[in-house]
């Protein structure tokens, strides 16, 4: 449960580079880049609700560890895939619909912050977030 509550971007490292990876056009990084993205998060046993809240959208997402579901991000790019627990870190595994290529995604709390980490084609990024 040590993910519940809200969270506020702080920084990004390495975003538009993954961002480029990803096929997002240059508009769209240089304002993905800065785009205010609060998440809350509400864990109940296995099961999560997440609302993403950001200059561009605002959405909830619910899942359950394990289970499949599909999410578009915020550039309409559609994936389906499952988080998972590893230890103490929620680890996703997301293939995109257009090409089938894997996209990765972890949270970890780190000391105060959560961090999310994405990987995809070999680049990674984070954006590490603090309690809002």
């Amino acid at each position: 449960m040590a993910f519940n509550g809200t969270w506020k971007i702080d920084r990004n490292e390495n975003y538009e580079k993954f961002m480029e990876a990803m096929g997002v056009n240059v508009m769209k990084r240089k304002l993905g880049a800065h785009d205010n993205l609060k998440i809350t998060v509400q864990q109940d046993g296995n099961k999560f609700t997440v609302k993403e809240s950001s200059t561009f959208r605002t959405i909830e997402i619910e899942f359950t560890l394990g289970v499949n579901f599909e999410y578009s991000l915020a550039d309409g790019t559609e994936l389906t895939g499952s988080w998972n627990m590893e230890g103490d870190k929620l680890v996703g595994t997301f293939t995109r619909k257009d090409n089938g290529k894997v996209l990765t995604a972890r949270r970890e709390i780190v000391g105060d912050e959560l961090v999310q980490t994405y990987v995809y084609e070999g680049v990674e990024a984070k954006r590490i977030f603090k309690r809002g």
